[in-house]
């Protein structure tokens, strides 16, 4: 009887023993990782003007009235000859008004507040009453030798010298310095925050509250026309026919190279909304609107 215990027992034990050293049967998984498609930002033609808007240098969309204004240089951008003029365009790039303001010198950037068109031309600051299209102000800047861009915001005006270097600000009829020391400055624009952003010969940079500047894409350097999409990205372009989409990691994609052509890409507008670039085509003496997808 002991000895049949012994082997009923010893049998038990190799089983378990066996059952312990056997592999175990375990559920495999895989798991699936799904790449994020990223989109290349693209541009589309839609529209052009006709070549009547001789040496166009900035394009501004108006939200409130529809209208697309067009400052036209029509000689030397330097060259006080009261030739300069401001046209009006539509959405669809018909030109409604080809004479809105005449006798300007070399009018560039331009900007919308308190019932009032800003434009830059050379050495003052214009201010032209909406509704009327009469010139109701001339601030002279002292020492201004190339006002260029401009940009508006809570009632203030902000404006470069791309000579100078300089940022200037025009808040309740006074004029004054907000930076200085950006070499060959063009342009500026106003985040919804209050915060500036500008485009000189390093690049697109922001200006921070202690009155640094950083640097956020070194790419589009000597850019002309800024545009903030709002959403951490950038549509900047070069004068010389470069339009780029900047991301909000500094990123950058050429949209558009219209050099071949020896077609400009100036002081750039922008439609909200239907995601429009109009660009203002200097020396082809039109404007061209594209689509931008991104």
């Amino acid at each position: 009887m002991k000895s049949n215990l012994k082997l009923i027992l010893l049998g038990i034990s190799s089983t378990l023993l066996f059952a312990q050293c056997s592999p175990q049967k375990t559920e495999e998984t895989t798991e699936v990782v799904v790449a994020e498609e990223v989109k290349t930002p693209t541009l589309t033609k839609i529209w052009e003007t006709d070549t009547t808007l001789t040496t166009n240098e900035s394009v501004l969309y108006d939200a409130e009235s529809g209208k697309i204004y067009v400052s036209n240089i029509e000689g030397d951008p330097r060259g006080k000859d009261g030739k300069g003029s401001i046209s009006i365009i539509d959405k669809d790039g018909k030109v409604v008004n080809q004479n809105w303001v005449t006798g300007l010198n070399a009018p560039k950037g331009m900007g919308i507040t308190n019932g009032n068109l800003y434009v830059t031309d050379i050495d003052q600051l214009i201010e032209v009453n909406l509704e009327s299209g009469k010139i109701s102000n001339k601030y002279k800047v002292e020492g201004a030798g190339f006002l260029n861009d401009l940009a508006t915001s809570n009632g203030k005006v902000y404006f470069t010298d791309m000579n100078t270097g300089k940022v200037h600000l025009l808040d309740g009829g006074k004029i004054s310095t907000v930076t200085e020391g950006h070499e060959s400055i063009n342009g500026i624009a106003i985040a919804e925050n209050g915060s500036l952003y500008m485009l000189d010969k390093s690049g697109l940079k922001m200006l921070n509250e202690d009155g640094t500047s950083t640097n956020l894409n070194k790419t589009v350097t000597g850019g002309d026309g800024l545009v903030i999409l709002g959403d951490g990205n950038y549509v900047a372009s070069r004068w010389a026919g470069e339009i780029y989409f900047v991301n909000s990691d500094g990123g950058e994609t050429l949209l558009l190279d219209t050099k071949d052509a020896e077609s400009n890409t100036a002081d750039i507008g922008f439609i909200p909304g239907d995601n429009i670039v109009l660009v203002p085509t200097f020396f082809k003496n039109k404007v061209v609107a594209y689509k931008l997808d991104y």
